[in-house]
């Protein structure tokens, strides 16, 4: 086992989470400049956005054990290998067939990279921090996935090629990640036999209504930021009078440091708690979008990105407290995989639906049809959890 009271290997697992998760998000304040260049609806936007997560939703599915398996280190570096591809075919892409490839080559990124770094993070943590190693995982990986449009939009913004420069610094970072991944040392104590059959496991009987609290109250965060991360960069220059890729991305990103941030400040908080208020944030975040598109004021579109990104923090805070609090470590990867599939199905089903009602109806009704959708299963689930009581392990 790694030498509990040295951060190198721990360093080294955040950084390969954040290069993972920043891939994910880069292309999307992009998105706009692809739409105008080959001529896509928004619903194709949407089938782009969402390759990335049949990638993932795949690899969560058939590969979901590959950690317990080949060790967590050998699955990051698959996982580098799968991010390096796909952003280097995104950069070269043609046409819109191409670049939803390349983002289906991230989704398998991702899926490897998420499951594989959250393990990775709880092993290579100096013992004396092994309380607030879940609540790091989610803190790490929101940090990620904001620096990725931030990143993005700002080098489009200024690029002479604005879809291919945003690419090639996170290729150099991912390159290098994945060589400082072979100098962590990790001895895997108990291996299990590799299946590719899909295997998504519930924890405990008496735990399953608040796993399914759990894995849609992720469906309802991972939802929200999706539809700013795809479709918001498009219904933005309607709404605020300023436009271009760094504006986008950086709305996207606010979100996601709004999100960390309150992660951040709520970490000790008691995880049911936190999922209460990450609810109540987003049913507000919803209200205010529904708000804005309707009356056009823009001052609002600032307001639910605050709020919402304050939802989505609190939520997966919460959410992912309760799976850790609900699992032990032999079942913990299988179950995480699970809670994954179904926070991961919120960016595929809700996106395809926006998109296709933007399509035939306008980006009103398509937002206002989420919002309302959306927000009525977290009211739902506030609900549900509010009449459970089955205390949690830890």
């Amino acid at each position: 086992m790694t030498n509990s009271q040295s951060w190198h290997p721990f360093l080294m697992v955040s950084l390969a989470l954040i290069m993972g998760t920043i891939g994910t998000a880069l292309a999307s304040p992009l998105y706009p400049m692809y739409q105008e260049l080959w001529h896509l609806l928004p619903s194709h936007i949407t089938y782009i956005f969402v390759a990335y997560m049949f990638g993932c939703m795949a690899t969560l599915l058939f590969l979901g054990r590959a950690s317990n398996s080949f060790g967590f280190l050998k699955t990051l570096q698959a996982g580098m290998v799968f991010v390096i591809v796909g952003l280097a075919l995104s950069a070269i892409a043609p046409n819109a067939l191409c670049l939803s490839v390349a983002r289906f080559f991230i989704g398998i990124a991702s899926g490897l990279i998420s499951t594989s770094a959250m393990l990775g993070l709880i092993y290579t943590i100096p013992n004396s921090h092994k309380q607030s190693a879940p609540q790091l995982s989610s803190i790490i990986t929101v940090i990620g996935f904001g620096l990725g449009p931030l990143i993005g939009g700002v080098i489009a913004q200024f690029s002479v090629q604005p879809l291919i420069t945003p690419y090639l610094p996170v290729i150099a970072g991912a390159i290098l990640c994945l060589i400082g991944l072979f100098t962590v040392k990790h001895v895997i104590t108990e291996k299990q036999p590799f299946s590719i059959a899909p295997h998504l496991e519930l924890p405990a009987k008496k735990y399953h209504g608040l796993f399914y609290i759990a894995g849609f109250a992720a469906f309802s965060a991972f939802a929200s930021f999706s539809l700013f991360a795809s479709l918001a960069p498009s219904f933005v220059k309607d709404i605020i009078p300023w436009h271009g890729p760094m504006v986008s991305g950086t709305s996207i990103a606010s979100i996601l440091l709004v999100s960390a941030l309150s992660q951040y400040s709520a970490k000790k908080m008691v995880p049911r708690k936190a999922l209460k208020f990450g609810l109540c944030s987003l049913i507000v975040g919803y209200i205010l979008l529904s708000l804005c598109v309707s009356m056009h004021w823009s001052v609002l579109f600032f307001i639910s990105v605050i709020v919402a990104g304050m939802g989505h923090g609190l939520s997966l805070l919460g959410a992912f407290g309760m799976i850790h609090g609900m699992t032990t470590t032999e079942n913990r990867a299988a179950v995480m995989s699970t809670y994954l599939f179904i926070g991961y199905l919120g960016t595929i089903l809700p996106i395809l639906a926006v998109g296709y009602l933007s399509d035939h109806f306008g980006f009103t009704i398509g937002i206002l049809g989420f919002c309302i959708s959306v927000g009525a299963l977290c009211l739902s689930l506030l609900i549900c959890q509010r009449r459970m009581n089955t205390p949690l392990q830890h």
